[in-house]
Formats: structure tokens, sequence, C-alpha cells
């Protein structure tokens, strides 16, 4: 009775961690593991409010005085800050960061679930949502890594992106030298440049993407696949039996690419719950826009007289990830479905300030962020390359 009673009691504690998950918000998973949190709202030049998330310092460092070394972490396509947190502490890179010594900030754009205010406008109208990734590049990333460096009271910030997060970064810092200036390292997960290769199934949207009206039509104009009731409740309901295991493993995976050997299962109901997160429908379309055209590229409007209004030429212009002078390191897979192996190969000969690739075999584009072996695979490299330019930042004076 004894053993059936323990047994019983560990049940329904890994079951009520895994509701608590499911129900808590990025700042409660971070309190629920025993790190400190804060949390503040970022308001960028256009009026988009930002809520970003911050751990201090380590689950077991008291010392509150200490300035440590920044590090900012901007999430993927569909994500929000939450994905670096989702798994158990020693697997997620939000929390391994903390624990060695860095101040910790988790970024969000706009659009997704910890983004949904603005200064004037309101999610239900359909100006709110007439955003892309340039966007993100232009307003939210300047935005929000001045603000984590005034915070903190420090003059240059490292940063990690994933998919989208990457996107962004070689964005920003393609167009925006005084912000690169800031940024000591540029370490690129999963990296998402020019897209013309990919094998996600994004890339069936682009067979409309000739009239994105049609697409407008389809989707709307607001937000595409938000983090609502719906797919949160399916975490819960679905994916906690084994059949709905496969299920929803097979729809997570299905834009991204699949690693079996990679996933814990016993954790698919907290990311479920936690992603989607949301984005425009203007985003997903300029990704279709880009595999279709394979070009680094701003939206294109789809009218020369329209491209012409807001880049003063007929066509979108293209970012050049050539004049990037942040130093950049790369983690790329063999199994990306969104950054493939091919597209990765047409970026690293661009970027003139790569000082660190590597390539993990049989990996997708998701195991950056969840995968059980990412702690020793790839958070080690990355803790060792941020220290690294650390030291080199402090010594060049920057």
């Amino acid at each position: 009775t004894s053993i059936l009673s323990s047994t019983a009691a560990k049940f329904q504690m890994k079951t009520f961690e895994r509701l608590s998950m499911f129900r808590n918000s990025a700042s409660q998973i971070i309190q629920h593991w025993g790190y400190p949190v804060e949390e503040y709202d970022v308001t960028t030049s256009d009026g988009y409010i930002l809520t970003v998330q911050r751990i201090p310092r380590g689950r077991y460092d008291n010392e509150t005085g200490t300035k440590r070394p920044v590090v900012f972490l901007q999430h993927g396509l569909l994500g929000s800050s939450s994905q670096w947190i989702t798994n158990l502490p020693n697997q997620s890179l939000g929390f391994v960061l903390a624990d060695r010594g860095f101040d910790v900030w988790l970024g969000n754009s706009r659009g997704n679930a910890y983004a949904l205010k603005h200064e004037r406008m309101s999610t239900d109208s359909d100006k709110f949502w007439d955003f892309s990734f340039d966007e993100f590049a232009k307003y939210d990333l300047p935005a929000s890594l001045e603000f984590a460096m005034a915070c903190s009271k420090q003059r240059h910030i490292s940063y990690i992106g994933h998919s989208q997060g990457t996107t962004i970064g070689f964005a920003a810092f393609s167009q925006n030298q005084t912000l690169a200036a800031k940024v000591d390292l540029f370490i690129a997960l999963a990296p998402v440049a020019t897209v013309g290769n990919m094998i996600s199934p994004i890339k069936y949207l682009s067979y409309f993407s000739g009239g994105i009206q049609w697409l407008f039509w389809l989707f709307g104009v607001r937000d595409f696949l938000p983090s609502t009731f719906i797919t949160r409740s399916l975490g819960r309901y679905v994916c906690e039996d084994d059949l709905g295991s496969i299920w929803c493993s097979n729809i997570m995976f299905l834009m991204c690419g699949y690693d079996k050997a990679q996933l814990n299962e016993t954790r698919l109901p907290v990311y479920v719950a936690h992603t989607p997160a949301g984005t425009s429908v203007k985003d997903v379309v300029h990704f279709a826009q880009m595999y279709r055209s394979a070009k680094f590229q701003m939206y294109d409007y789809g009218w020369r007289y329209k491209n012409r209004i807001h880049y003063g030429q007929s066509t979108p212009k293209q970012y050049d990830v050539t004049k990037i002078r942040v130093p950049v390191a790369l983690f790329s897979a063999d199994n990306d479905w969104l950054a493939t192996p091919k597209d990765v190969s047409l970026l690293v000969p661009k970027l003139q300030t790569l000082v660190f690739r590597k390539s993990l075999k049989s990996w997708d584009h998701l195991d950056f962020i969840w995968g059980m072996d990412a702690s020793t695979l790839i958070y080690e490299d990355i803790d060792r390359l941020l220290k690294k330019f650390k030291r080199r930042a402090k010594i060049l004076g920057v």
C-alpha cells in the first residue's frame, strides 16, 4: 500500500507540475522554479508595448548588487519568451545562462501573447496587425535592447536569436549600425535569412503570394495562430495521452522538422500550452514571399506603386548581411526544414564577421530550444562564447 501511495503521490506531483506550467505565464514559470524574475513594459517608438522578462541572477545566487554580463534572448516565429524556459531548468537556455552568471533578458515581438498592447490602437484594429518582421527589426529589437542596457546600466549586450529571432538580428544589425555597435556577440540558433530552399509547409503559401489579397482573405488581416484558450487547452486535453502525444508532436514539428530522439514527450503539454503564441498574418506572408523570391528582402506590397511609397523603388529593398559588423556565431541543424543546410550555406560566405560555426546532425529547428541534449551539445559552447566576447569587449573598451 505504501508503494502504491508513493507512486500515486509522485504521479500527482508530476501532473500538478505540468498543469501548473500549462496555466502559468513566463514570469510565473520562472518563479515556479525558484528563480528571481522582473517584468517590464517596453514601449517602441511607434507605440507598441512589449512585455519582457528578466532573470537577473541564478537560482542560488543571492548577491543582488553585483553587475552581471547582459544577454538578450529573442524567440522565433510564432514563439514567445516562454520558449526559453519551458524545459526543465538544466535544459532551458534562459535558466542555464542565469545559473552561469548572466543577467538574462527574454524578449517578445509585437503581436504575440505578451505584446498585445499599444498606446493608441486596439487589437480589434486592422492597423494594429499591419506589421511583419521588418517592424520587429526596425522598432522592437532596438527598443528592447536599449531598455535592457539602460536598466542594467551596461554599455554593451549579447544577443541570442532563434529562428525568426535570428532574422530580426540579421535585419537590424545590417541596417542599424548604432545599435550594432553596442552588441558584443550575435549567436544565431537555426539561422534564417534566405528561405528559398525551405521544406516547411509555409512554402505552400507562396503559391498565393503573387496575389496576397487572397491570403488575407483566407487568414484575415490580423493575427495568425494566436495563443487562445483553444490552443492552450490542446496541451492539457490532447497531449496527455499517448495517442494525443503522437498527434501533437506531428502538429508541433510539421512546420520545422522532427527529431523524436531529442523530444521530451512528457513536456509536450507545456510546449503546446505556450506555442504558438501568435503573430500577424502579414509576418507569415512575408516568409512565404521570401521563399518565392529566394531573397532576404523587406515585405513586398504586391504593387509597384505601393512599394515605391514604402521603399522609393518598385521592388522591396534587400537586407545586406555583408554590412553586419557584429561578431556572429552560427548553430545550424542538418534536418532543419525552415533553416535548411542549403540556405545556411548561402548565408555563411556573406557574413564578414563569422567567428564560430557548428552544425548538428539529425537535429531539427526546435531542438535548439527544447532538445534534451541541448545543454551538452550547444549550451556549453554558448556559455564559452559569451564569456570570451564579454572579455574581448571589456579589453577593447566597447
